[in-house]
């Protein structure tokens, strides 16, 4: 199987998952648009692309898809899934299978304040969210909503700019500067996450790993400690029955007041999958089973250990200039 991880940038221990469980059983083939992308080391084969806003990026990436005979691609990067989704025919025309959402799906992901519209036109518990100052401010004086509260950004990843505000005055003052920021209602309860895979061929979840969060920083949880709730479980699959998901994704939730609820999923593998893969919940077996061998993926939901802890740590790759340069393509 040929794999096409799209800006791989970090990723270096999911590469390195990919090969420890298919060995040359796959070939990886990865692009970035900076030549110092540490997991550009890990791959066999590399590509420095421009960036994704450029008009000439996803013919780049077909490209590579064609001369590399590309099987399946997918990227690590929020921005791009939709660009992905997008073009989804494109690939399906040389035979690419895309490990991303469909366009619709992708969209919703994007864009948080679309998603909390969704999902409370769904029925499916998740995050009281406003669009704007104004919005929120009349619920505000209702008594509907209270003080404190969190902001975030409607659109992207690694949770730049997110933060706690105590004071409509606060409040008032920051969405004013940035317009782009939502409001969403403090969730106290606890702060959990759980990576699902969604089979390509019968589009059922035919895994779920659920994880509560020790400890995070920028851009996710980097300390986690593995959990199995039927009800988690449940809420899960019902949730995405709403939505076309294809491959991974990472979904993060909270529990408070005895109910689970939906705060955003990223589609894609998440920061953090690293921890299912060691507690035993092998993606890329599902995806070369699907892609490769054509062939449905069994459920196995929940079929791991509780009380596995993940802790994330630094690592480095040392090289010469001239060996990054030659690595690329």
């Amino acid at each position: 199987m040929n794999i096409l991880f799209c800006s791989v940038g970090r990723r270096c221990e999911l590469l390195k998952d990919f090969r420890k469980t298919l060995g040359d059983k796959v070939r990886i083939v990865v692009t970035d648009n900076s030549l110092y992308a540490p997991a550009l080391a890990f791959a066999d084969a590399s590509y420095q692309v421009p960036l994704i806003t450029d008009p000439t990026y996803i013919g780049i990436i077909l490209d590579i898809c064609k001369k590399e005979k590309i099987n399946a691609v997918t990227t690590l990067i929020d921005p791009e899934i939709s660009i992905l989704a997008d073009n989804r025919a494109k690939f399906e025309e040389i035979g690419v299978e895309v490990l991303a959402p469909y366009k619709e799906t992708a969209d919703l992901c994007f864009d948080k304040y679309e998603m909390f519209k969704y999902l409370s036109e769904k029925g499916i518990n998740t995050v009281k969210t406003y669009g704007s100052f104004a919005e929120f401010h009349e619920d505000y004086k209702k008594n509907a909503i209270s003080l404190p509260v969190f902001v975030k950004p409607r659109t992207g990843s690694g949770s730049v700019g997110a933060r706690r505000v105590d004071t409509i005055e606060l409040l008032e003052e920051v969405t004013a500067t940035d317009p782009s920021l939502i409001i969403q209602e403090l969730m106290t309860g606890k702060d959990m996450d759980a990576d699902v895979y969604v089979d390509t061929i019968t589009n059922e979840v035919i895994a779920i790993f659920s994880k509560k969060k020790i400890s995070t920083t920028i851009g996710g949880a980097n300390k986690t400690i593995s959990f199995k709730d039927e009800a988690l479980f449940d809420f899960v699959k019902e949730a995405l029955k709403v939505f076309r998901f294809n491959g991974p994704l990472d979904m993060d939730l909270f529990y408070q007041d005895g109910k689970y609820y939906l705060s955003e999923i990223n589609p894609r593998f998440g920061g953090a999958y690293l921890h299912a893969y060691g507690a035993g919940v092998d993606f890329p077996a599902f995806i070369y089973k699907n892609v490769h061998d054509k062939e449905k993926n069994e459920p196995v939901i929940g079929q791991y250990e509780e009380d596995v802890v993940m802790m994330m740590y630094d690592s480095v790759v040392i090289d010469s200039l001239a060996n990054l340069k030659g690595r690329m393509q």
